[in-house]
């Protein structure tokens, strides 16, 4: 309730008994003024309701917004911790590798011989493989 809500009912009760007033003693001057005030008080009640309506609409609005802002940060915190995440896996993927390929290559070159022959097997049965048929 704000101020245009207390003088637009006040004003529109006065008028109302102004108007009475003025029919009671026979007075047309004093019932129009009321009227005028009647209305002129119900249009400044109905302003004040709109205020009212507008304040309401606003605080939602704002309410909102901040809902908002805060689910955004929400979101956005999380995709840097999937982000980091990523990050974390991807390089202990990698040091596997790079691990597994070193372990891989010391093997080959401690047995040159062996992984000479399997590297020739390969290579035969590759190629025995993709000749033409007859």
């Amino acid at each position: 309730m704000n101020r245009d809500h207390l003088e637009g009912g006040l004003r529109h009760l006065r008028g109302r008994a102004k108007t009475a007033t003025g029919a009671v003693r026979g007075n047309p001057g004093s019932q129009l003024e009321g009227a005028y005030n009647q209305a002129a008080g119900a249009a400044q009640y109905a302003y004040g309701e709109a205020r009212d309506a507008v304040r309401d609409l606003r605080h939602g609005g704002e309410h909102l917004v901040e809902e908002g802002r805060s689910r955004f940060r929400d979101v956005s915190a999380r995709g840097r911790d999937l982000a980091d995440e990523a990050v974390e896996r991807g390089q202990h993927y990698r040091d596997r590798a790079v691990h597994h390929g070193r372990h891989l290559a010391a093997r080959a070159d401690e047995n040159r011989g062996t992984t000479l022959a399997l590297v020739a097997a390969v290579a035969f049965a590759v190629g025995w493989l993709a000749r033409p048929s007859r």
